[in-house]
């Protein structure tokens, strides 16, 4: 019986084998050395374990220790983690274009949110990678719902003031002016959105 790096206890029996890679009986022999380790978790409940229970594994690394070769294979979790991540949130191959340069930038457009988001959980102390992801994704709603408010107050601020352009002339255009700097002072210190992306935003709402 052994544990693998403070996780659950197993049991564990390994050999070193020697397997023809032959495809036919009619091919070269073609011999080489792999070891299968048989692993089973220790499950209080269950004394006697059935078939279904054990696991193998095969590897051509036969120096390897039976808990080496269950770190490796416990690697492929992170890799199984991502993919899920990719498909489900980050956008993977989501683009309504076929073109092979669009699906070539949706790899690694997704990637790059991914490591964003692992940058984010480490910075954050966060212990869960799905936690820090719904976490910005609600900041981000927060911050589209912002803008869009921000443009309907423009909207009735500017319709205020323009029943008072006759009289005050180039007075409220300057207010005007001042509101949207404040405005834009205010997002990209709190927000982190610039007058760029306010401004394209603006833009594509009143098209």
């Amino acid at each position: 019986m052994a544990q693998v790096k403070g996780r659950h206890f197993y049991q564990a029996q390994s050999l070193v084998v020697e397997l023809n890679l032959a495809a036919t009986d009619h091919d070269v022999d073609r011999w080489v050395k792999v070891k299968l380790l048989f692993v089973r978790g220790v499950a209080d409940e269950k004394s006697q374990p059935g078939k279904h229970d054990w696991a193998v594994f095969l590897t051509t690394g036969c120096h390897l220790e039976d808990s080496a070769i269950l770190e490796i294979y416990a690697l492929r979790w992170g890799i199984e983690v991502y993919f899920k991540e990719a498909k489900q949130h980050l956008g993977w191959l989501k683009e309504q274009s076929i073109h092979y340069s669009v699906y070539l930038a949706s790899i690694h457009l997704t990637a790059l949110r991914f490591c964003i988001l692992l940058f984010a959980q480490y910075e954050q102390g966060m212990t869960s990678f799905g936690a820090c992801r719904t976490r910005m994704k609600d900041t981000m709603y927060t911050m589209d719902f912002a803008s869009r408010l921000w443009i309907l107050f423009r909207a009735l601020i500017l319709g205020a003031l323009n029943e008072l352009q006759e009289e005050y002339g180039e007075a409220m255009t300057r207010i005007l002016e001042l509101i949207d700097q404040k405005v834009k002072d205010y997002f990209v210190q709190v927000m982190q959105m610039d007058s760029f992306t306010l401004r394209m935003k603006a833009t594509s709402e009143v098209t």
